[in-house]
C-alpha cells in the first residue's frame, strides 16, 4: 500500500502540544496588538484546526502585510529551486507571536540615539563605537598537578 501524503503528515512531534501545555490557548494569545510590518513567527498551535497554516510553514519568521478580525496576513519566503519567493498566506493568531529577531537592533539604535543626544549636548564630535566580533577565549598554559595518577585496564584472564 502506498504511503498517504495528506496536508498534515509527518507532523507527529511538530504539532504535538509541550508538557502541561494542553488545551484552548490563553487570553494574551488573543489581546496581543499587531501593526503592519511587524516580524512575526509563524507556530502553529494543534488545539486550534481553524486558519491552521501548511506544514511547511511552521516555525518561519515573515512580516504582517494585512489584519482583519481574526487573523493576520503574513508574508514568508520561500525558496523554491534556485529563487526565493514572496509567498502571501492568512493565518489565525493563535498560531502566530511576536517575533524578537530586531530587538538587539531596536536596542542599538536606541543607545546610539543616546549617545548622540549626549555629545550634541557637550558639543563635542562622535566617533561611534563598530561592533566587534565575539572574540576568542585568552589563551593558557595548563598545569598538571604532581600526584598524577595513571589508569590502565585489568588484564583478562581465562578461567576454564
Amino acid at each position: 500500500m502506498v504511503r498517504s501524503g495528506g496536508t498534515r503528515s509527518n507532523t507527529r512531534d511538530m504539532y504535538s502540544r509541550p508538557y502541561r501545555g494542553h488545551g484552548m490557548p490563553s487570553l494574551s494569545t488573543y489581546l496581543t496588538n499587531f501593526k503592519i510590518g511587524d516580524y512575526v513567527e509563524i507556530i502553529t498551535n494543534s488545539a486550534v484546526q481553524q486558519g491552521m497554516p501548511f506544514k511547511f510553514y511552521h516555525g518561519k519568521t515573515g512580516r504582517i502585510f494585512n489584519i482583519s478580525r481574526a487573523a493576520v496576513g503574513v508574508e514568508v519566503n520561500k525558496v523554491v529551486r534556485n529563487k526565493k519567493l514572496a509567498k502571501r498566506i492568512h493565518v489565525r493568531i493563535e498560531h502566530v507571536k511576536k517575533s524578537r529577531c530586531t530587538e538587539e537592533l531596536k536596542n542599538r539604535v536606541r543607545s546610539r540615539d543616546a549617545m548622540r543626544r549626549e555629545s550634541r549636548e557637550k558639543g563635542e564630535k562622535l566617533v561611534l563605537p563598530k561592533r566587534q566580533p565575539a572574540s576568542m577565549t585568552k589563551p593558557a598554559i595548563v598545569v598538571a598537578a604532581d600526584n598524577i595518577e595513571l589508569l590502565e585496564p585489568v588484564k583478562y584472564e581465562f578461567i576454564c
